[in-house]
């Protein structure tokens, strides 16, 4: 099984941009290019329950089932970005 990113837990596989923008411009291999950018995240300030929220509706948005979209994010809390908060 590939990487995750350890934020959303999307497959860095399935990320467009191939992860994230360390601030030199490398890529990231921890996160994707839709939670970092630059050597940022893209909502820093975001509690976990709200950025899970934030990642239902994206899910959602793009045609996801609501209930499927909450299984998907629900284990989010094991990443790393939301398990040190």
């Amino acid at each position: 099984m590939g990487q995750t990113c350890q934020s959303c837990g999307m497959p860095l596989s399935k990320d467009p941009a191939g992860g994230g923008s360390e601030a030199d411009g490398a890529r990231s291999t921890k996160w994707c290019s839709l939670c970092y950018e630059n050597g940022a995240f893209r909502h820093p300030d975001a509690t976990y329950e709200e950025f899970q929220a934030h990642c239902v509706e994206a899910l959602v948005a793009k045609g996801m089932p609501r209930i499927l979209a909450w299984a998907f994010t629900r284990g989010m809390k094991r990443l790393d970005r939301w398990r040190a908060a």
